[in-house]
């Protein structure tokens, strides 16, 4: 089995500040999220993964240009063809609140419940994973207790777009400890900003 994940990939982001800095490639960096995105894709099909993770922000809470979301599903939509599924959570950045919720995803697009954890298993190999989107920016309740025990006989992945261990150079959404992701019995948790 092989997989790719990530997250806080933030399409299109405006990146804030850049003008700050006379002579910085303001442009050439807002277009290095859709290229890094890319050749996430590149890579799935290069190296024939059985599934790639999207494990919140995709996109930016910031971007009103629905560009971003058709670019997106259209980079999925070359692993729907190719025959790779895609297991997706919403995060702070990218919650159900937003513009994503309008997304024209792909057949092969699993997005994960933004009420509940939910399990969702590989159509045909022994992989379980379990995840929540987000349902607004402000998660602030630890959701790690909430989420499914392990399913016997499978590669269990946990998928949660979090500030584990409280990291102080990010917001605190849905904060939980390393600790309590370990006691979720899960083979691989991916999640977002580790302490420092």
């Amino acid at each position: 089995m092989r997989f790719i994940h990530a997250a806080d990939i933030h399409l299109d982001s405006p990146l804030r500040g850049l003008e700050a800095y006379p002579g910085a490639p303001a442009e050439r960096l807002r277009v290095a999220t859709r290229q890094a995105f890319d050749r996430v894709v590149d890579l799935c099909l290069e190296e024939r993964v059985d599934f790639l993770i999207v494990a919140g922000d995709l996109f930016d809470t910031e971007v009103k240009d629905f560009h971003a979301a058709l670019a997106a599903a259209a980079q999925l939509r070359r692993l729907d063809q190719a025959g790779i599924p895609v297991y997706l959570i919403l995060g702070n950045h990218d919650s159900r609140e937003e513009m994503t919720r309008h997304v024209p995803w792909p057949a092969n697009v699993t997005v994960f419940d933004h009420k509940r954890p939910q399990t969702v298993r590989h159509a045909t190999l022994p992989v379980a994973l379990h995840g929540m989107s987000y349902p607004q920016r402000e998660v602030t309740e630890n959701l790690v207790p909430g989420y499914p025990t392990s399913v016997a006989g499978c590669f269990n992945i946990g998928l949660l777009h979090t500030n584990a261990g409280g990291n102080s150079q990010h917001a605190a959404y849905a904060p939980c400890s390393v600790e309590e992701l370990v006691t979720t019995g899960y083979a691989y948790c991916q999640q977002a900003h580790l302490p420092a």
